[in-house]
């Protein structure tokens, strides 16, 4: 699934290295993995807890899971599909964007994907559905690299060469006729979800670098809200204006 970088270069699978977030990312989940598979039955309780179910989070307030359950992983060719597919596209991304900007779009997708999550699996029925996995954080990710290198060539499954935007126009159909489904086995809300709140997050403006700020998303919306209102203040001086104009001619 790897890409080449530069939009010149000819199709072919790219290697990427492993910057900073990439490398900590990995190293976390793996280390949760084998928590979970060499520790799961004593602490069986703790990962029940990190796990995402709607149900405890709107009726217990258990806020956590929106992240935690990012961490945890169902079996080995979970992780494993998972990991690969994150440093894959992951790497080129973080290269680009840099690691803060990029860890910053990772939970921003995957917290966003757990919100989508807990609100329709209550609407269709599946608020005991416990979810785990990094799926949505990392559709996120994909979503992304779709918006910026839209023509890059990839190999889907790693057998047929396809060009990115084609590639997520595919998986994002097959996850929205399998969401209509809480009881699949597989996370399709938390894919669309992700793949939505990764395009927010890549839309959404950047505060100034200047104040130190850096991009947090209530002050983007706060700076939207204001945006909003002086060129609503600017909208009715101009008709103001306007009135004044015509009772002078009158």
């Amino acid at each position: 699934m790897g890409f080449s970088s530069r939009s010149y270069a000819r199709p072919y699978i790219g290697l990427p290295g492993f910057p900073p977030g990439i490398k900590w990312l990995l190293i976390s989940n793996v280390a949760v993995f084998l928590l979970q598979s060499f520790a799961g039955r004593a602490l069986g309780p703790v990962f029940y807890y990190l796990a995402l179910t709607p149900a405890e989070v709107v009726r217990h307030g258990a806020i956590w899971q929106l992240a935690s359950y990012m961490f945890l992983h169902g079996g080995i060719s979970h992780i494993l599909w998972n990991m690969l597919t994150l440093w894959m596209f992951g790497s080129t991304l973080e290269m680009s964007m840099g690691t803060r900007r990029f860890l910053q779009l990772y939970f921003f997708s995957g917290v966003g994907a757990g919100v989508c999550i807990v609100v329709l699996n209550y609407l269709l029925g599946g608020a005991a559905t416990s979810t785990i996995g990094s799926s949505g954080a990392i559709f996120g990710v994909i979503l992304v690299c779709a918006v910026m290198w839209p023509d890059q060539i990839v190999l889907m499954s790693f057998l047929f060469p396809i060009k990115l935007k084609y590639m997520v126009m595919i998986i994002g159909g097959i996850a929205f006729l399998g969401a209509w489904n809480v009881n699949s086995g597989v996370s399709n809300i938390g894919h669309l979800g992700g793949m939505l709140f990764g395009y927010i997050f890549l839309k959404m403006p950047r505060t100034s670098v200047r104040s130190g700020r850096g991009f947090h998303p209530l002050a983007s919306m706060q700076d939207s809200y204001k945006a909003w209102k002086l060129a609503r203040a600017k909208k009715k001086f101009q008709v103001y204006l306007k009135k004044q104009r015509s009772d002078r001619i009158n």
